[in-house]
C-alpha cells in the first residue's frame, strides 16, 4: 500500500470513527433557539357549544345542590327540609360540588371563555363557590351548604345577565 492510500484509509477511519463516536454518545440537551424545545400549545375537546355546554353540564350538576339545599314549605304538600339525609346523599352531592368546581374551570379555558375579563371571573366565582359547596359537604355543614348554593345562584344570575340577558331560566324560578 502505497502513502497515499495510507493516508486515505487512515482519514476514512478517522471520520468513521468519529462519527461513530458522536452516534454512539448522549444526545445534548437542546438550546433555547432549537425547535425541540418548542412545545405544542394543549389543545382540548371542546366539541360542546355553550348551550350543550349548559344544559348538559352545568345545569344538571348544580339543579342537584339546590335540590338538597334548604327547605320547602308549602300549602299543599307541608314542610318538607331538601338537606341530604345520610352519608350517600352527601357523597352525592360532595361529588356534584366536585364536578361543578371543575365547569368553573371548563369555563374559562382558551376556545371556550368568551373574554379574559368578566367570564374568567365568574369562571373563578362558580369555581370558589362550589368548592364552599364541597367543603360543606365534607363536614355536612346544612347551613353552609346552603349559602354555597346561593352564591352559586348568585354567579350564574350575574353571569347570565352579563352575557346571556334574554336567558329567563333564573329568572323565573
Amino acid at each position: 500500500m502505497n502513502t497515499a492510500t495510507r493516508t486515505l484509509v487512515r482519514s476514512a477511519l478517522i471520520i468513521f470513527a468519529a462519527a461513530l463516536g458522536i452516534a454512539c454518545s448522549e444526545p445534548s440537551a437542546p438550546t433555547a433557539n432549537s425547535n425541540a424545545s418548542v412545545s405544542a400549545a394543549p389543545t382540548y375537546d371542546l366539541r360542546l357549544d355553550m348551550q350543550d355546554f349548559m344544559n348538559s353540564v352545568l345545569e344538571p350538576v348544580s339543579d342537584v345542590l339546590w335540590d338538597y339545599a334548604g327547605w320547602v314549605d308549602d300549602i299543599n304538600t307541608g314542610y318538607e327540609d331538601l338537606y341530604p339525609k345520610n352519608d350517600e346523599e352527601w357523597l352525592l352531592v360532595k361529588q356534584k360540588a366536585a364536578q361543578l368546581i371543575e365547569a368553573g374551570n371548563a369555563l374559562a379555558l382558551p376556545g371556550r371563555a368568551v373574554d379574559n375579563d368578566a367570564w374568567i371571573t365568574y369562571s373563578n366565582a362558580l369555581s370558589t363557590a362550589a368548592a364552599f359547596a364541597y367543603d360543606s359537604a365534607q363536614t355536612q355543614n346544612r347551613e353552609d351548604f346552603f349559602q354555597a348554593g346561593a352564591q352559586i345562584y348568585s354567579v350564574c344570575t350575574a353571569c347570565h345577565q352579563g352575557y346571556n340577558p334574554e336567558i329567563s331560566r333564573f329568572a323565573s324560578n
